[in-house]
């Protein structure tokens, strides 16, 4: 039987992989990716965001926070996830895709409600000090989007594991019945 594939979760895979792999590597390198630093020509739109979130800004730098690159070593492990699952889905055709894909996007969901809960119970350290209009389009809409689109494809994902569960109960009973 072939794998269910679904078109958004396999784009939503696809084309975030380049942009996680991005923003990992701008936490991997600063302060050489920030401003002032002899990479951030990669990383121009970090001008804008490091002094939105602090979290990406001087200020955890300064600090020794250890949760931006930790946060950034788990993207890259839930992207190599993604990556699996668009390969076992779309290539190998394993039966196993739509659990990596669910497990991927568990993670991405996770660690996203973590990153604004610690906001929420911080009073707002890293991103309180913008007004509305920034705070909305900088960091609600661009992160909403990982709050959002992961909490669908384990809703699809989840569907068709629980399908396979069932369609594997249902063969399991049939063949004891025909046994008996």
């Amino acid at each position: 039987m072939a794998v269910k594939t679904h078109t958004l979760v396999s784009l939503w895979f696809i084309l975030t992989a380049p942009v996680i792999f991005w923003d990992a590597s701008y936490c991997f390198l600063r302060p050489r990716s920030m401003v002032g630093g002899d990479l951030h020509w990669i990383w121009k739109p970090y001008a804008i965001y490091q002094n939105v979130d602090y979290v990406y800004g001087l200020k955890a730098l300064e600090e020794n926070s250890g949760f931006t690159n930790a946060q950034s070593a788990l993207n890259i492990v839930e992207t190599l996830m993604n990556i699996g699952y668009v390969y076992l889905a779309h290539v190998s055709g394993s039966p196993g895709a739509p659990l990596l894909g669910f497990a991927a996007a568990v993670m991405t969901l996770s660690k996203t409600v973590l990153y604004w809960l610690q906001e929420y119970y911080c009073g707002g350290c890293a991103v309180g000090h913008n007004d509305l209009q920034t705070l909305f389009i900088y960091w609600i809409v661009p992160n909403g989007l990982w709050l959002i689109l992961p909490s669908y494809i384990i809703y699809v994902l989840g569907k068709d594991i629980v399908g396979a569960l069932n369609g594997q109960s249902k063969a399991k009973a049939a063949g004891k019945t025909k046994k008996q």
